[in-house]
């Protein structure tokens, strides 16, 4: 029996969602608006959110016609996917009057837009379950539960300028990682850093006024290695198989503060040998991850939207540093025994793209690092187009991203391929396999 189309989603004037009676959903590939693959669509994940876009007009598929069609008088309707699902196509939309005019911001907030639609009777996404850990489903952040643990655990340390700054993390800006530590389970922050070498195109943390609202506010102090040992040795001592990360979205480059990271990972290994300990890197200070690694480190994921320098360049804007110094520090963790993973910042129509893939796979056969994260780029799509070299952003052939992950699986059976920070006790035990990201078994 044959499935049905999956249709057009659209908002109208009153705020309301629903099935265009004609047009089959559209996604978008880069800069292109292209029909939507039924075999890419699953059923909207738990936890995801759906909202509309603002200062849009819904894109829509014309089976007779066989081309995009714009709606002027509907917006477009997109969903940010629950944590450990790639998205393989953006929402296609059009902009008529150039900006959304987001209250006074010219470009929408720091989501990862994917392409929604709707199909027998239910919200369908393109995308793929590419993490099998269930660590980040809305069942385990009940704030019910949650903020009395929060209150209580201030109470016991009110001089701590970390736990009072993980507090506001955890219950204003809802993140999993600072919930974690006040329910003592799984991974558990540790954000030191002011400043930034970047200034990343899509910085979660700080942005211009006009551009787009930053997701959250970056730390304000610098914490010490005492208020650091406080929170992570609680954590690694308390948590079966606990994880504690420098690197958060809530900050800069903690590379900058190396030595206080040094003398950190020495006082907690010095208190305790059990957990990961772990740091989340733009990797630009290769001398400075190697005090760090020696000091006790246990993993490192470095991030980058690309495998090519001027892609990487166009998105990142170093400051100080180099992609080579990037490249150097993936193959320095590697060397020093770190579980080395790359933060692989993934963009329909970019990330599959040949040129990318042949660059991707030789950075994972010259450093030898052992996994690659999918994560969806959270970034206005136009945003991050316009700063892409015209080369790349113009560039035609994706082969999409469900296929990139399965190639580079082919090509690498060891590589594990995922979403999340592993503890030590998984390192070298890929979680995913080809038939997972195929979609059999999950």
């Amino acid at each position: 029996m044959k499935r049905e189309s999956a249709k057009l989603l659209v908002c109208d004037n009153g705020g309301n969602i629903y099935d265009h009676h004609e047009l089959s959903m559209t996604g978008q590939s880069g800069a292109s608006w292209v029909r939507v693959d039924e075999e890419e669509l699953i059923p909207l994940p738990e936890g995801t959110k759906v909202f509309f876009l603002p200062g849009s007009q819904a894109v829509g598929w014309d089976e007779a016609a066989q081309k995009p069609k714009v709606l002027k008088n509907m917006r477009g309707v997109t969903a940010m996917l629950q944590a450990g699902y790639a998205r393989t196509l953006l929402p296609a939309a059009s902009y008529p009057g150039g900006a959304p005019d987001y209250g006074c911001h010219s470009y929408l907030p720091l989501w990862a837009y994917a392409a929604v639609g709707w199909r027998e009777g239910k919200m369908v996404a393109a995308a793929f379950r590419v993490d099998p850990m269930t660590h980040s489903e809305t069942c385990h952040y009940d704030d019910r539960e949650i903020a009395p643990r929060v209150r209580k655990r201030i109470k016991k340390s009110p001089q701590n300028r970390l736990i009072t700054h993980l507090s506001r993390c955890a219950l204003e800006y809802h993140c999993f990682a600072a919930k974690n530590f006040f329910m003592q389970r799984w991974e558990a922050p540790l954000p030191t850093a002011m400043a930034c070498n970047a200034a990343c195109v899509g910085c979660i943390s700080l942005q211009p006024s006009d551009c787009c609202p930053a997701s959250q506010e970056r730390i304000e102090f610098t914490p010490t290695v005492e208020e650091l040992s406080e929170v992570a040795v609680e954590h690694l001592e308390g948590v079966e198989r606990g994880v504690v990360s420098f690197g958060q979205g809530c900050e800069g480059e903690p590379l900058l503060g190396g030595n206080l990271l040094e003398s950190a990972v020495k006082d907690f290994r010095a208190r305790t040998q059990k957990g990961t300990v772990h740091l989340n890197t733009n990797g630009s200070l290769p001398e400075e991850l190697l005090k760090v690694a020696r000091a006790g480190l246990d993993s490192v994921r470095i991030s980058a939207n690309s495998a090519r320098e001027t892609a990487y360049n166009a998105y990142y804007r170093p400051r100080t540093y180099r992609f080579s110094d990037v490249r150097r520090s993936l193959e320095l963790s590697v060397k020093e025994g770190l579980y080395t993973a790359l933060n692989y910042l993934i963009f329909p129509g970019v990330t599959d793209l040949p040129e990318e893939m042949d660059a991707l796979f030789e950075l994972v056969n010259s450093t030898g690092l052992q996994m690659v994260h999918f994560r969806n780029m959270s970034i206005d799509p136009r945003l991050y187009l316009e700063n892409l070299p015209k080369d790349i952003k113009e560039a035609k052939g994706a082969i999409g991203i469900k296929n990139a992950a399965l190639k580079l699986k082919r090509e690498f059976p060891k590589l594990d391929i995922g979403y999340f920070n592993r503890p030590k006790e998984e390192f070298g035990a890929p979680l995913t396999t080809l038939e997972f990201l195929e979609g059999k078994g999950s």
